[in-house]
């Protein structure tokens, strides 16, 4: 039974807990089991470690930018294979024959105005002409056989190859492969101006009539119709020859014996040695892949649930109030497990760079609905944890935990969009100098910096955007209060406010210098002043629902509570905290808002009809319940503020001299009395804090009631 028992009064801290235990248990499962090299170094800096043996031996592998120069050597040196088809120039020539076998009887009838029957005779009177006809038809059949032998190749496309770069081809003639220039080859049109060109040269060397009209029958043919490419592109030869030239590329360019020193304690790690060092990393990790699992898993497990430990600890020790709101704490464990689960996706399952990973969205997400430094340290934690398995943990720690900072700073709040803008805009810009920063010191050289990195980078920003809708739905999902939205209820065209401005204008305008003073008032001594200005607009709009027993809204002179029992009247006026929820939640204010109508009275006593009762009736028992606030009190800086603003503006109207004492006085003798019923206790506020919002209040106030010039008639 005890045992049930702490269960059940331990049960919130209990599930709090599990769901911190879960997500280092997700996140452990999650990550990669690999064995990480148990050596840290960099490129230009010193070798921090003891003297480093070669433990076995391995090869030197090629850096990535030697190799991909090797492979764009290889690819461009590559011949392109075509297929010779010598079907194409036997089709062709039949074409050809047949064309010139029925064109020419046309050609001649035409041309002397003969019929067919007449054809045969004057053929056999003008032998000439059929001598020139076959000599040019021969002619002209040897230049379509030499063009087809050369090859007429087809234009093709291909995303690795062009033809301006091709110096020479491999021609497959009956599977035996031959390199030739690729000038050589002919294409339709070369080879068509090439039969042309060498049909007219003939006809200049023959100067007889006949020939001359042979001439002109041949010009007139199309050769267009009989030249078509016979030298074809294979594409699948192509690349099974250049797959099998790229696969003989060696990935290393020597080895290290066992035994060999490798590098001693203090030298610097110039780019051979980093070349050596990341080579015997990446052959020690490949070497020990797979085996001890179990070890691997231990030690993630423990670095895993200490960080999230810290993270609890943290939270336990400043933010409290996190703990004890199970959606709160759900919205801080979601924030973690996403970005860490994004993060290993991302690098285990694609080719993208870290680099593009928005981390700096975490603390402004978390700014948005919480303090910086809340913010910085989730957003530390998070790093530490995906550096464990991201590439360059150091490098990739420093940048985004300068990034994390530098976005916190920038970003006061999210209500304002060109803010965003500019943090994205800074982001990219610190990205890219603290970048080019290590990377001149690991490269010393401009040449060796990697300059796709700053493409990432600008990806980065753009990524950075996103935080203005994830905060309108982490808002919506979690139940919290962004700035956006506080801008949006204080606009005093809202129509719960205009409601309050037509019904009950005098309370309207108390409200709105509540809402300057308690602005002024949180503003200097540490708070959120728009949710404060925005609680102050609201929180007497329970006075709607009888705006006459207000003194702020009685314009005729008459009071109605002059027919009401003492305890009566106290009963109407403290029920306007109750009516002001109820309508607040019908027009689905948020509850932080709804708060502020709960707590301005705190659970105070309606002075004037209290002590009126007293007075009247000083023998009669009193039930102090019927003259109480139902409270809650004020549990934080902003409900407090707007306690002490309302009653001290509320009071101040009554003054019937104004000056400075009596303002001085009457704020003094207000707080000092709320003060002494212990109605700030349960707020997080301070002796300094109380005396600075007296002064801020007694200055506003003399502000508003400072005395005019008084204009002639």
């Amino acid at each position: 039974m005890k045992i049930l028992k702490l269960l059940k009064h331990y049960r919130h801290d209990l599930l709090v807990g599990a769901l911190f235990l879960l997500t280092a248990l997700v996140i452990v499962y999650a990550l990669p089991r690999e064995g990480t090299f148990r050596y840290e170094f960099q490129r230009g800096r010193p070798w921090l470690h003891e003297t480093l043996i070669a433990p076995f031996d391995f090869p030197i592998y090629k850096s990535e930018s030697r190799l991909a120069a090797e492979r764009d050597s290889v690819i461009k040196n590559t011949a392109p294979y075509f297929v010779y088809d010598s079907a194409v120039f036997e089709q062709q020539m039949k074409h050809f024959q047949s064309y010139v076998s029925t064109q020419w009887d046309d050609f001649l009838a035409d041309r002397h105005n003969i019929g067919e029957d007449e054809l045969d005779a004057f053929k056999r009177n003008n032998p000439a002409l059929s001598e020139y006809k076959d000599k040019y038809f021969e002619y002209t059949a040897d230049l379509l056989e030499e063009v087809y032998s050369v090859g007429i190749a087809e234009r093709f496309h291909d995303h690795d190859i062009s033809w301006d770069e091709i110096d020479e081809v491999v021609l497959l003639r009956n599977n035996v492969g031959e390199r030739v220039p690729a000038d050589n080859l002919f294409f339709p049109k070369s080879a068509y101006e090439h039969i042309t060109s060498e049909i007219r040269r003939f006809q200049e060397g023959t100067e007889k009539e006949a020939a001359e009209e042979v001439f002109s029958f041949f010009a007139s043919v199309d050769f267009s119709d009989f030249i078509v490419p016979n030298v074809f592109y294979d594409e699948q030869t192509t690349d099974k020859v250049l797959e099998s030239e790229l696969d003989e590329i060696s990935l290393a360019r020597g080895m290290v014996q066992e035994g060999e020193r490798i590098v001693s304690k203090g030298d610097l790690i110039t780019g051979e040695t980093f070349q050596i060092l990341e080579s015997l990393e990446r052959e020690y990790e490949s070497k020990y892949l797979g085996t001890n699992l179990n070890i691997i898993f231990l030690g993630q497990l423990l670095l895993v649930l200490s960080s999230v430990f810290v993270l609890y600890l943290f939270l336990f020790r400043f933010r409290p109030e996190i703990l004890q709101n199970l959606r709160k704490t759900l919205f801080i464990l979601f924030i973690t497990l996403l970005m860490v689960g994004s993060s290993i996706i991302l690098i285990r399952f694609s080719d993208l760079s870290s680099y593009i990973i928005p981390f700096a969205i975490v603390p402004i997400i978390v700014r948005t609905f919480y303090d910086e430094r809340l913010a910085l340290f989730q957003h530390i934690i998070i790093l530490l944890i995906v550096g464990f398995f991201v590439p360059n943990s150091y490098e990739f720690v420093f940048l985004n935990f300068m990034i994390g900072i530098a976005a916190i700073f920038t970003l006061s709040g999210l209500h304002r969009r060109s803010k965003l803008f500019l943090t994205s805009a800074v982001i990219v810009l610190s990205y890219s100098v603290l970048y080019f920063g290590m990377a001149a010191i690991k490269e010393r050289s401009i040449g060796g910096i990697d300059w796709l990195n700053f493409a990432w980078f600008g990806g980065n920003g753009l990524l950075i955007l996103m935080a203005y809708p994830l905060q309108y739905i982490f808002e919506k999902t979690f139940g919290f209060l962004s700035d956006a939205t506080l801008m949006e209820l204080s606009d005093t065209n809202q129509p719960l406010l205009r409601k309050l401005a037509e019904e009950a204008p005098g309370t309207f305008q108390h409200s709105i210098q509540v809402a300057n003073m308690a602005e002024n008032a949180i503003f200097l001594i540490g708070g959120n002043s728009l949710l404060v200005r925005t609680g102050a607009l609201y929180h007497d709009i329970g006075k709607m629902s009888n705006p006459g027993y207000f003194i702020e809204n009685q314009t005729s002179g008459m009071n109605p509570h002059d027919f009401k029992e003492f305890d009566e009247s106290a009963q109407i006026i403290i029920s306007h905290v109750n009516k002001g929820v109820e309508m607040a939640k019908k027009y689905n204010l948020p509850d932080a808002i709804i708060d502020f109508i709960r707590t301005h009275h705190g659970t105070t006593k309606v002075q004037y009809f209290y002590r009126s009762f007293l007075k009247k009736y000083p023998e009669e028992e009193l039930d102090l319940e019927k003259f109480t606030y139902p409270g809650p009190r004020p549990y934080s800086k902003e409900t407090a503020v707007l306690m002490m603003a309302d009653s001290v503006e509320a009071a101040s109207r009554s003054l019937r001299e104004i000056n400075a004492k009596t303002i001085n006085d009457l704020v003094d003798s207000i707080i000092n009395y709320q003060v002494v019923e212990e109605q700030l206790c349960d707020a997080q506020i301070t002796f300094k804090n109380i005396t600075q919002i007296k002064e801020i209040f007694k200055k506003k106030l003399r502000n508003i009631y400072h005395a005019r010039v008084e204009y002639p008639e």
